[in-house]
């Protein structure tokens, strides 16, 4: 069964850092790129990071670049989301999921599939 399954979402203070995990199962990570979303209320889902199944190549929206980093781990099925300089405007439920395509990735929703449960990430003082 194919799966991901996120994790390390919280309630943080502004400025403050989150690292969200999201494990994979029922396939081989490095064949796949991993993309990073988030869905605040009232909004369409958003694509905010991608990683590809090749080389290692990322994509960053701008409004993340220089505050979020995404990280693979192979040897652990697992895709990390570095968050740092964390902003009010970031509170949203963040999701990964999976892209067959290889070489380098966009977080295009309508690319992706294999949505994980998402978890929330609350940035408020």
């Amino acid at each position: 069964q194919v799966q991901l399954v996120e994790s390390g979402g919280g309630l943080v203070q502004p400025g403050g850092s989150l690292r969200l995990s999201c494990a994979a199962s029922g396939f081989t990570l490095d064949y796949y790129a991993i993309g990073w979303f988030r869905q605040a209320p009232g909004k369409e889902r958003e694509g905010i990071s991608c990683i590809s199944s090749s080389d290692g190549s990322t994509y960053y929206i701008d409004s993340v670049k220089g505050r979020f980093t995404i990280i693979r781990d192979n040897a652990k099925n697992t895709v990390y989301l570095q968050m740092n300089n964390l902003k009010p405007e970031d509170t949203a439920v963040y999701y990964c999921a999976r892209d067959p395509v290889r070489g380098p990735c966009l977080p295009l929703v309508a690319d992706f599939g294999s949505w994980g449960q998402g978890t929330q990430v609350t940035v408020s003082s």
